[in-house]
């Protein structure tokens, strides 16, 4: 009988003591994680990132540092991102030897249906593809589309939730240019 008491007890102890050893580890891991990027919000400098195009390219938003950027996050099932592709594709062709670099991220949506999109509205500017979402995440984006303007130091001096209009491209892309 001393034996099996004495068996429970130190099992009842051991318990115990995993159970705290977790619980402060995990605490630890909360209260000292490192914090995530600062958002994509007008005045902070945009969070960078890397993501492959529809031919496998990679594409890292740093690399562009000293040019203007046009990040705009769409998904081909959006009405209002379908609209603003023409005027995506005529800023492109006007802008891209002046310094201005247009984005356009895909909200994770699988491959075949971007590159069917992408063929069938003839766009030439690249497609990034966001899989995992983390872009999106990481620039807060609720709803599309979003579209940032990001000046030549890196920061971001215009965010436009909803539709482009084509005077509401134009007055970003001055802001960058």
């Amino acid at each position: 009988m001393w034996k099996n008491k004495n068996f429970r007890v130190v099992t009842r102890i051991l318990l115990i003591s995993i159970l705290f050893i977790t619980t402060g580890y995990v605490l630890y891991q909360e209260l000292f994680k490192e914090e995530k990027t600062i958002a994509a919000e007008v005045g902070n400098i945009s969070p960078d990132f890397t993501l492959s195009d529809l031919d496998g390219k990679e594409h890292t938003l740093a690399d562009n540092q000293g040019k203007g950027v046009v990040i705009n996050f769409w998904a081909t099932y959006c009405p209002p991102c379908e609209k603003e592709m023409p005027y995506l594709e005529n800023a492109y062709q006007t802008y891209k030897d002046q310094g201005i670099e247009i984005l356009a991220v895909n909200a994770a949506e699988p491959t075949i249906l971007v590159n069917q999109y992408v063929s069938r509205k003839k766009l030439t500017f690249p497609i990034l593809l966001d899989r995992n979402g983390q872009v999106l995440e990481n620039y807060q984006v609720q709803n599309l589309p979003t579209t940032f303007f990001i000046n030549a130091k890196g920061e971001v001096v215009k965010k436009v939730l909803g539709e482009l209009s084509e005077e509401k491209l134009e007055e970003g892309l001055q802001l960058i240019k």
